[in-house]
C-alpha cells in the first residue's frame, strides 16, 4: 500500500503480520508525492521564478490559484501563510495545483513528479520485498490523473497498481467500537482498507 495524504508512506505486512515501511519521513525530510510535497513544489517554482521575473505569477494559472488559497500575491502573505499555518493548511494548497494541470505546465510537471516520487515509495519496498501487487490511496493520490498514470508508468513493468478509496474513518469507527464494547480489536484482514 502506498499512501499520499498530506504526506507520504509506503507500508508492507508480512505473513507474520509485521509491518514494513518505506518513507513516512515528515514532511521536513521528505513525503514526496503527499499534498504538502506537492504544495512546496509549487510554491518554490513560483517565488524562483519571482525572484528572476517580479509580476510573472500573472501568467501563471498555479500561481494564481496559491495566491488566491493563501489570501495575497506578495511575500508577506506567502510567508504567513507557510511559517503561521498548519502542514495540513500548506497540503490543501495541492489542490490549487491539480485545478490548474490542465492549462498550466508547471503544474503538470509537478503532479507527474509526484506520481514518480510515490511510484520510488513502491519500488523500494519491491526491491526488499519482491514483486506484488500496489494499492495506491488517500487524498492527494486522487487530486489529478496524472499522479496514478504516472506512477503506473514509472513502476516495474507489469506491476498490478490500483486506486483503493481511502477508508480510514471506517477502520477508525471499528477500533472506537471494539474499544466501547469491550471486544479485541479486528486484526488487519478484517478492516477493509
Amino acid at each position: 500500500m502506498v499512501y499520499a495524504g498530506t504526506g507520504s508512506v509506503a507500508a508492507f505486512i508480512d505473513g507474520s503480520g509485521v509491518l514494513h515501511r518505506a518513507g513516512g519521513r515528515g514532511n521536513l525530510i521528505d513525503d514526496g508525492g503527499g499534498g504538502y510535497w506537492i504544495a512546496r513544489e509549487a510554491l518554490r517554482h513560483v517565488w524562483r521564478t519571482e525572484d528572476e521575473r517580479p509580476g510573472s505569477w500573472r501568467d501563471s494559472l498555479m500561481a494564481q490559484g496559491l495566491f488566491a488559497c493563501i489570501g495575497g500575491t506578495d511575500w508577506p502573505h506567502t510567508r504567513q501563510f507557510v511559517y503561521s499555518g498548519h502542514r495540513g493548511d500548506i497540503g490543501r494548497l495541492a489542490l490549487a495545483v491539480a485545478g490548474a494541470a490542465d492549462r498550466d505546465s508547471i503544474a503538470t510537471d509537478i503532479l507527474c513528479a509526484a506520481g514518480a516520487e510515490l511510484a520510488r515509495l513502491a519500488g523500494a519496498m519491491i526491491a526488499r520485498y519482491g514483486p506484488r501487487p500496489i494499492a495506491l490511496s488517500g487524498r492527494a493520490a486522487t487530486l489529478h490523473p496524472l499522479i496514478f498514470e504516472t506512477m503506473r508508468e514509472a513502476l516495474p513493468a507489469g506491476t498490478p497498481l490500483t486506486l483503493r478509496p481511502c477508508r480510514g474513518h471506517y477502520a477508525a469507527a471499528r477500533l472506537a467500537l471494539c474499544a466501547a464494547i469491550g471486544t479485541p480489536h479486528p486484526t488487519v484482514q478484517d478492516v477493509e482498507l
